[in-house]
């Protein structure tokens, strides 16, 4: 029995989302075009945080399975192709972050002008158990087949409220 997770697409730019024979992460792609240029600070309106750094969306939300988290790093040609890096190096998103508005977003430290078309790949994730997982939660993770990625039209769960959104303290 494989792993179900769920995602609905936000975007018609992007292709869907698909685990490939070549490796063992699942990429994600700019669901619009992103100009990058590390010499004209970005506004808080623009760059969404008033810096260099900057969300690229996926047009992507998931619903994933209670005990488990998603890791999303960077590609390994991100860097030299595009001109970004991600500025915590890795990014963790816990399984509360399902609803239908709860978009997986890629931070970006732009470094070098780039321009990046919609639907290119620039980051991947994987799936991990929590530290919150049940016994039962890693029974059923040991014993599934592996992952089946499900598109659906609602993801039957409230939003968080996007990025930052369990609180500074």
């Amino acid at each position: 029995m494989k792993l179900k997770i769920k995602y609905k697409k936000l975007s018609n730019v992007i292709d869907s989302p698909r685990i490939i024979a070549k490796g063992d992460w699942i990429d994600l792609r700019c669901s619009k075009g992103v100009i990058i240029n590390p010499f004209i600070k970005q506004s808080k309106s623009t760059a969404g945080i008033g810096s260099n750094i900057f969300y690229i969306p996926t047009g992507l939300a998931f619903k994933l399975p209670k005990g488990f988290e998603a890791h999303i790093v960077a590609r390994s040609s991100t860097p030299t192709k595009y001109g970004f890096i991600m500025p915590n190096c890795i990014g963790i998103i816990d399984n509360s972050f399902c609803g239908n508005t709860d978009e997986w977003k890629i931070p970006a430290l732009g470094f070098n002008s780039s321009t990046i078309p919609a639907n290119t790949r620039i980051a991947q994730f994987r799936i991990e158990l929590s530290q919150k997982a049940t016994v039962w939660q890693k029974l059923k993770w040991l014993l599934s087949s592996g992952i089946e990625l499900v598109e659906v039209t609602d993801l039957a769960s409230i939003n968080r409220g996007g990025f930052g959104s369990t609180g500074e303290k």
